[in-house]
């Protein structure tokens, strides 16, 4: 139902405020609401009791369908301020009970009673003040725990920007540590790969050239090598004063304008005529004395400390190539000097062509036990022998010649091929207890139309007869000599007639790895048939060759290499 107050004074306005909240408050309107309602209404009319004149509030509820409403309330000017150009004022407000009919209400005129009415009515509004209040101390509280927050969010930053910077410095840690990984891996690789070049030539000049190679640019700038004689002299490169305190003291020097603080280097001052660029000598060492220096300059400005050690080992390590090759080859002087002295020339027995070929190893100090012999016997007959010592070196061809000397003075008493290589045995096994050999024996006689031959762990002969055809002569040989076993070793005789020849040989022609020794010696026998009479007549040692030369195209001769050649003649 619309209600209507007429407004004209103070006391109209305040009437007709107090009945307004009164019927906002009856119609459902909710309390924040109502005192918008008051405080808007009580700002306009005061303005409307400034200008003047009459004015006339409405309140009007409206119902709707689904059961709440609207509140109008509307304030119009009386005409004269209305043509004074003042525009109505209106307020909607949401009700809940538009249909209700509350009473008015009326607002008595004493001012007591409408004071205590004002007061009643500004209840809402300490609702809304107390709700403002709750509010506040709810932002207040956010406020703090917002505050907390960031404070947190503060330090979490914070955590993770330390976390960060540990996680970078980490990493930088971790690359350094490979980086430091790799460079010594590629170091550690360089010394292996040129240890190995060094040590590999058993020949100190090919150490010497090899070694600047290895070291230039990527060690050094230049290399000098300062080599001392067995006489005390020197020779090489003109030596720098700083190689000179190192070959005094045997401790690398680094002679440079600046501290090298190099490990294991001393720091020697620059010298006046070599001040443009550092050097670092470094002696080389070995067992005994030492054998010269080294100096080199740096690839760049200088070298990097780990570098300086590795080019100080790596010195180390060629002395030693350098003085192992020279020792070598002063042993391979002696030996050859002494097996050379030992392969003495074969007699020429009008009866008897003999043909002698001796290869040493192709790898190795190249001086072996192998060996062979010929040599007339009181009664005429003449001793044909092959043998092989175990081992290579000085020792074995030591041993090779005590064997052969013994094996003449034995001869000199007579005895057949078998009774000598049992004498062989015995002084042997007495002489050198952990040293072997084999040997094969053959006896030719001018008179005799046999020849006997004995073999202990050796290849068996192989004979070829006038007719061309080859036998391989595989009765039982003895065993090795030397062995710790008491052993009579047998002759074998067979029949030979002008024109028969006998090959003598050591393992070393015909054995293969891959292979074994048999196919070596059928190979050997069917290169001894491919000859023909005469040619084995008129050149036995061309024919040695033409035997070598098949037999030894597929090998590596990494062992000693003899064969001797027997070639009965036609004496009528």
């Amino acid at each position: 139902m619309m209600r209507t107050w007429q407004i004209s004074g103070v006391l109209d306005a305040a009437r007709a405020r107090i009945a307004t909240a009164r019927l906002a408050a009856a119609y459902g309107v909710p309390p924040l609401e109502r005192t918008r309602l008051s405080a808007a209404l009580s700002a306009h009319l005061r303005q409307c009791l400034t200008k003047g004149g009459t004015w006339r509030l409405t309140l009007n509820p409206i119902a709707r369908e689904c059961g709440e409403g609207r509140l109008e309330v509307l304030v119009t000017p009386s005409r004269e301020v209305s043509e004074a150009g003042q525009p109505p004022w209106r307020m909607t407000l949401v009700c809940r009970e538009p249909d209700r009919a509350p009473e008015a209400g009326a607002v008595a005129d004493d001012p007591a009673a409408l004071a205590e009415a004002l007061l009643g009515a500004d209840e809402d509004t300490a609702l809304v003040l107390r709700k403002l209040r709750e509010q506040e101390e709810l932002v207040a509280f956010h406020r703090e725990e917002l505050q907390q927050t960031n404070q947190g969010v503060v330090a979490l930053h914070a955590e993770l920007d330390a976390a960060g910077r540990a996680q970078r410095e980490a990493f930088a840690a971790e690359r350094k540590a490979r980086t430091e990984a790799e460079e010594a891996r590629r170091r550690l690789t360089f010394l292996a790969d040129a240890s190995a070049v060094l040590t590999t030539p058993l020949n100190h000049h090919e150490i010497l050239r090899r070694l600047p190679d290895l070291l230039v640019p990527a060690y050094a700038g230049n290399v000098d090598l300062w080599l001392f004689e067995t006489d005390g002299d020197a020779r090489g490169a003109t030596a720098h004063p700083a190689a000179l305190t190192a070959a005094r003291t045997g401790r690398p020097q680094y002679a440079a304008g600046h501290p090298g603080r190099l490990a294991g280097v001393d720091d020697h001052p620059p010298s006046p005529e070599h001040t443009d660029r550092p050097v670092l000598c470094i002696p080389l060492p070995t067992r005994r004395e030492p054998l010269g220096v080294l100096t080199m300059s740096p690839p760049g400005e200088r070298w990097d400390p780990d570098d300086a050690v590795m080019l100080v080992e790596l010195t180390r390590r060629a002395s030693i190539a350098i003085d192992n090759a020279r020792r070598y080859e002063h042993n391979r002087d002696i030996a050859e000097t002494l097996q050379r002295a030992l392969l003495t020339e074969l007699p020429t027995p009008g009866f008897l062509g003999m043909a002698a070929r001796y290869l040493p190893a192709a790898q190795g100090m190249n001086i072996g036990g192998d060996w062979y012999d010929a040599f007339r016997q009181p009664d005429g007959g003449v001793i044909a022998v092959v043998g092989d010592v175990t081992g290579h070196g000085l020792h074995a061809a030591v041993m090779m010649s005590q064997l052969r000397t013994a094996l003449r003075a034995y001869a000199v008493d007579g005895g057949s091929p078998g009774r000598l290589l049992t004498r062989l045995h015995n002084f042997l096994h007495n002489l050198q207890p952990d040293l072997y050999a084999t040997a094969v024996i053959a006896r030719f006689h001018p008179d005799e139309p046999t020849m006997t031959w004995a073999a202990a762990g050796h290849p068996p002969p192989v004979l070829r007869g006038p007719d061309g055809r080859v036998r391989i002569l595989d009765a039982k040989p003895g065993a090795m000599l030397g062995i710790p076993l008491k052993q009579d070793i047998a002759d074998h005789t067979v029949r030979v007639a002008p024109g028969t020849t006998l090959a003598l040989y050591t393992d070393g022609l015909v054995e293969r790895r891959a292979r074994g020794i048999d196919p070596g010696i059928e190979r050997l026998a069917a290169a001894l048939g491919s000859f023909g009479p005469a040619e084995l007549d008129i050149d036995l040692g061309g024919a040695a060759d033409g035997i070598l030369g098949p037999l030894l195209s597929d090998s590596e001769r990494d062992d000693d290499v003899c064969l001797l050649l027997c070639h009965l003649r036609d004496q009528g």
